[in-house]
């Protein structure tokens, strides 16, 4: 059997430009090593194909590739030695002339207490390695395909446990779709929403305006509720135009306020969706934390057949997996299922696989319980320096989640937040989360998310805060 390119050693791209007739194929194939070697393409020290491997891969002559070879070792391009092949010659290579540092902008933070992402630092390497081991030991051939458009079958099987057993929704394994984070599952669901015809999503006073936006995006307005110590008013469900209507919420612990959607209200909710033919998407967004107060569950859990429940991994374990999951009705699985195929975005096999090694083997319960008790721990610092430091400024929305509203005087959160970049510590305003159509009353505060510092940061980023608050 004749030798080709599929059977050889390295590969090696070259556009050698030289014409047989004319002699030309050296000099053309001299001439690209040269250059690949001058522009660094070719690193020093990089083996080189055999000149044999190069003229069957080139469809040329041995002795012009070794020829080839011969004129740039003589030229100082390549080494040849016994046993150790032709490499690209090491050479004093000149480092770039690198402009004279400048002062960091005040700007750039030292510090970040932004709300919505974990402790990166506490992710769970060696137990996710583990589990990825075991999943891939296990996993069938056809894990590696395209495979079912709702995600793999073994971590729906994971998810419905759990999300049964550990938030109370009513979850069946066909059911489940497997998205690549919340923003996905949303998107999805404005694109439904969007070919029912709907003009408008309800959405609570207080959010996110990447959510807002996204709806946007998809042809539909949004329209805020009012709110108030009981959370999110469900008075105005139903008000806007057209036979379809949704809703999104944040009911097991508002975004940012952090309190829990009042009982009636939630029971409110649900007797609207019924009797109006409404969907409720629920975002569950961090339901697995919580500290003064027994576990909040899942809207869902009343009406399966009126509530698209969204979870995801961003909060317990890293927003980097892009690892989410819808619980859909059964009148709209098929819609989203249709959307998530012509959209073609999905998340990889792999980490479905590990993920759902991870839920049934109990190392997701372990994480989750280790990393609740640090941070009620840094929450409890939080309320214990602000009562020693700043007696004026009152922590809310902390029995649960991973950041605390923090109530300022009238009139300062534009001046604190200011006073927070000199001091290159991120923090947000809560005005920056009210909704540009709301009508509650502006309050000033800060929303501090205690959650995303590493852990050897953490007392910093507590000094800084308490240096910018009355």
């Amino acid at each position: 059997m004749g030798e080709t390119w599929a059977t050889l050693g390295v590969d090696l791209h070259l556009e050698t430009g030289g014409d047989a007739a004319h002699g030309g194929v050296r000099k053309g194939l001299t001439d690209a090593l040269r250059e690949a070697v001058r522009g660094g393409r070719l690193a020093p020290g990089t083996r080189l194909p055999s000149s044999r491997s190069l003229a069957v891969d080139l469809g040329i002559a041995r002795n012009t590739v070794a020829d080839a070879y011969a004129d740039l070792v003589a030229e100082g391009w390549l080494t040849a030695r016994q046993g150790s092949g032709t490499r690209v010659a090491e050479r004093v290579i000149t480092p770039p002339v690198r402009p004279a540092p400048t002062r960091r902008p005040v700007g750039a933070p030292t510090y970040d207490l932004s709300p919505g992402t974990p402790d990166l630092s506490s992710f769970p390497r060696a137990e996710w390695l583990k589990a990825a081991r075991r999943a891939m030991a296990k996993a069938p051939n056809d894990a590696l395909g395209y495979g079912d458009p709702r995600g793999r079958v073994e971590l729906r099987e994971a998810l419905a446990g759990y999300l049964a057993r550990a938030r109370g929704v009513r979850a069946d394994p066909d059911r489940i779709v497997v998205t690549a984070g919340f923003v996905h599952g949303l998107s999805l669901m404005g694109a439904v929403l969007r070919r029912r015809g709907l003009r408008e999503v309800t959405v609570e006073s207080y959010g996110l305006d990447v959510h807002w936006n996204l709806l946007h995006r998809a042809g539909l307005r949004t329209a805020p509720l009012d709110f108030d110590e009981l959370g999110t008013s469900t008075a105005g469900l139903g008000s806007g135009a057209g036979s379809s209507k949704a809703v999104l919420l944040t009911p097991a612990h508002q975004f940012p306020m952090g309190v829990p959607l009042h009982p009636d209200r939630r029971a409110a909710a649900v007797d609207w969706a019924r009797r109006e033919g409404g969907l409720i998407l629920e975002d569950d967004y961090d339901g697995e934390f919580r500290y003064d107060r027994q576990p909040v569950g899942a809207l869902q859990g009343l009406d399966p057949e009126c509530v698209v429940y969204l979870g995801t991994a961003s909060k317990s374990l890293a927003p980097g997996l892009r690892l989410g999951w819808m619980v859909v009705p059964s009148g709209v699985r098929d819609e989203v299922l249709g959307e998530k195929d012509a959209a073609a975005l999905s998340c990889g096999t792999l980490d479905q696989l590990t993920l759902a090694e991870f839920l049934t083997s109990g190392a997701y319960d372990r994480h989750v319980r280790g990393a609740r008790l640090r941070y009620r721990r840094r929450r409890d610092q939080l309320v214990e320096a602000l009562a020693a430091r700043s007696p004026e400024v009152r922590a809310t929305g902390i029995a649960a989640g991973l950041h605390a509203v923090l109530e300022l005087p009238p009139g300062t959160e534009q001046s604190i937040v200011q006073a927070a970049n000199w001091e290159r510590l991120a923090v947000q305003g809560l005005s920056r989360f009210r909704h540009p159509r709301a009508t509650v009353r502006q309050r000033d505060a800060l929303v501090v998310g205690y959650g995303t510092p590493a852990e050897h940061g953490w007392a910093g980023a507590l000094e800084a805060l308490c240096r910018v608050l009355p």
